[in-house]
């Protein structure tokens, strides 16, 4: 049986709640329970620590991806099952990408974004039907989702493009609709 990967996206800061760390480490715990493997950011600082430390110290194999100018700011976690360093940001995201059979994005800031974008760009135009999750801790994701409607109202996007990705509350949700689109 074939080990999924599961490719999460978020903050190298924590941000001001609580909730968004709480939901990152339950993340991590779950991905072990699983038995996946955590693709992410190889950072060890912010919401990126928090979900690899949490996935490591329930048993999951980690692979953590890092371009060679964040190693300093974003503390490059060396201790990952897999560790890979990259020339810049385009190959972290390919690679991270690429070693994923689906995508959780937590709370993060504009890289988050980008890499949310990216993966549903890609799934618009039809290169990929991998399962993207916005786990919506606390409603953080709201702002995003009204203004992908409001995109989609003004004539920018298909309706379909609320299609390629679900908005999850919480990571029970989470982990229920990524047991049945992974198996």
């Amino acid at each position: 049986m074939k080990q999924h990967s599961v490719c999460v996206y978020c903050g190298s800061r924590e941000g001001t709640d609580p909730a968004y760390k709480a939901a990152a480490e339950a993340l991590g715990s779950a991905i072990a329970q699983q038995k996946w493997r955590l693709v992410y950011g190889a950072g060890d600082v912010g919401l990126m620590g928090a979900v690899a430390r949490s996935a490591q110290s329930a048993g999951a194999e980690t692979f953590g991806v890092i371009p060679t100018h964040l190693m300093d700011q974003e503390v490059g976690k060396r201790d990952l099952s897999r560790f890979v360093i990259t020339e810049n940001m385009h190959e972290r995201k390919k690679v991270m990408y690429m070693n994923a059979d689906a995508i959780v994005v937590l709370p993060g800031g504009a890289g988050s974004l980008d890499e949310f974008f990216e993966v549903l760009t890609w799934a618009q135009l039809g290169l990929h039907s991998k399962p993207i999750v916005l786990l919506d801790v606390q409603s953080y994701w709201k702002p995003l989702t009204g203004l992908i409607a409001h995109i989609i109202k003004q004539g920018f996007a298909d309706p379909s493009l609320q299609t390629l990705f679900v908005t999850k509350t919480d990571v029970d949700q989470t982990l229920r609709y990524l047991r049945a689109a992974l198996s």
